[in-house]
């Protein structure tokens, strides 16, 4: 015979609500005739019994509230704070998401420049499905590496050449998405740390200019910063965008990974006077970007819009997306060759993605991840012969040297992080980042919450990250025996069947689907 101790929520909240009127008129009745001092008490359950009043009786959108009054209303303050209950005291070192405790701990500790050596082991699970870097018996001395490098605009032989000389750099994040002080904080740290860094797709860039990094333009689809009326390119805008000194190339974003298929999102919370006058953006209402650029109607427009931006803007253009078919990525490709129109990078984001606001259908159920769809837009890119017209960058999840190596294996030539480097700004993932009340004042444009974000502190931190990040990076170079990372392939991979990259390997039948 088992027993159980339970609680009957039910007879606890009609015991509450019934106890509640009585010690309103007991303290009353106590403060009257015994104690003055008990009406504090008075005022304190009269007030709860008005409040209890209102939940059961008044409101009508809860109805845990009018079933259950003040206790419902404890119900609800118990869930509030269960993100941060589990983030604190329940959820293991390895199971939150989307990045884990020990993922984002490597992050701060790169930051901090402090040590990140491990000890007694791994905390991974190791079950034969984990992507893997093939090391060699014979390491590559370090004297014999040779340095990153990557230079952009080069396959079209055009004047303004943009390099990369460190393995990653910092992905599209907008004045809106973030504020001020995060975006200066990013950009000194960028031209500390010698990287470059995307402006997404806010409007004129203002902060991101301040502090003099080097700088990759984005077009978005609503084209904030350079938009005519009609949401069509004003050429005029961009030529004198991209003739500043700050601005080293340009980026036309066809889709995102945590949104493909959708317009980018800025909730109306978030838009500030200075927001509406740098993106051209009403206050008071949420600004949704178009599903895709109003030139680009079918591939053959898409492709013209391309050479359009390069004619204009005479820097190196590239484009950003999320791939849904790889059959159509194919498509694009022979209409690139049909016009003999390349761009000079293509920026492949994953499915993993993040973003300041997104639909959670959209996060959830689109595009493909990261490995696979770089693994297949660069086999199909050797398959129609382009491979040498043009760069391959690669972002989604690239925190750590480790998926960068892997990132490297599958064809890329230069690599995007964004979450990366907002983790190394501090940021806890407290999931606010739509809501205008980041606790650590990164996605907020609320002035006491931004004083969180010391700007010379921040982009300290910002150097550390990189340098250690690239110090790993060439450690990890060493391991495969190669000495430059484009001698990296898919080869120096172990990758077990179960895996979202396997069938892609396996069969390469599936790149046509």
């Amino acid at each position: 015979m088992s027993s159980k101790i339970s609680i009957d929520l039910h007879k606890m909240a009609n015991f509450t609500n019934a106890v509640i009127p009585v010690l309103a008129i007991l303290s009353l009745l106590g403060g009257t005739f015994v104690n003055f001092h008990i009406h504090f008490l008075s005022v304190f359950f009269i007030f709860l019994t008005i409040i209890n009043f209102f939940y059961r009786h008044v409101q009508k959108s809860h109805s845990l509230l009018r079933n259950f009054g003040v206790m419902g209303q404890a119900r609800y303050m118990m869930e509030s704070i269960g993100p941060e209950l589990r983030q604190y005291f329940f959820a293991s070192d390895t199971e939150e998401m989307p990045f884990n405790r020990e993922e984002r701990s490597e992050v701060y500790r790169k930051a901090k420049n402090v040590d990140s050596a491990s000890s007694f082991g791994s905390q991974k699970n190791f079950d034969a499905t984990e992507i893997k870097i093939r090391h060699t018996m014979f390491p590559t001395p370090k004297e014999s590496l040779e340095k990153y490098s990557v230079t952009f605009g080069e396959e079209r032989g055009i004047q303004n050449l943009h390099t990369f000389t460190k393995p990653m750099t910092i992905s599209a994040m907008s004045y809106g998405a973030l504020g001020q002080n995060a975006v200066r904080s990013l950009a000194r740290g960028a031209k500390m740390a010698g990287i470059s860094m995307n402006t997404g797709e806010g409007g004129y860039p203002k902060y991101h200019m301040m502090e003099g990094c080097d700088l990759i333009f984005q077009l978005g689809t609503a084209k904030f910063g350079v938009r005519n009326d009609d949401g069509t390119l004003n050429d005029a805008k961009l030529r004198e965008l991209a003739a500043k000194e700050e601005i080293k190339m340009v980026e036309i974003k066809l889709s995102q990974g945590a949104k493909p298929g959708k317009g980018g999102l800025l909730p109306k919370e978030k838009i500030t006077q200075e927001i509406s006058e740098l993106r051209g953006v009403p206050q008071g209402k949420d600004v949704v970007s178009p599903t895709h650029h109003a030139e680009c109607k079918d591939l053959p427009t898409t492709v013209g819009f391309i050479k359009h931006v390069q004619d204009v803007s005479a820097l190196p253009v590239g484009i950003k997306l999320c791939v849904g078919s790889l059959n159509e990525f194919r498509q694009l490709v022979q209409e690139m060759k049909t016009q003999n129109v390349f761009p000079d990078y293509i920026s492949v984001d994953g499915a993993e993605g993040g973003t300041g606001a997104a639909p959670k259908a959209f996060m959830d159920n689109y595009g493909m991840p990261l490995f696979p769809a770089l693994h297949g837009v660069n086999t199909i890119l050797q398959e129609e012969g382009v491979r040498g017209k043009l760069k391959l960058m690669a972002a989604g999840k690239l925190i750590g040297p480790g998926r960068q190596m892997i990132a490297y294996c599958l064809g890329a030539d230069a690599l995007y992080s964004a979450r990366g480097f907002m983790l190394t700004l501090g940021c806890i993932q407290a999931l606010q980042c739509g809501n205008n009340t980041c606790p650590v004042g990164i996605t907020t444009h609320d002035p006491k919450l931004q004083g969180g974000v010391v700007i010379s502190d921040k982009a300290a931190r910002i150097q550390h990250y990189v340098e250690n990040v690239e110090h790993d990076f060439y450690q990890l170079l060493a391991a495969t025996g190669k000495t430059n990372v484009r001698d990296l392939t898919i080869a120096d991979l172990y990758v077990p069947s179960g895996t979202t990259l396997a069938e892609f390997v396996q069969d390469k039948a599936a790149l046509a689907h």
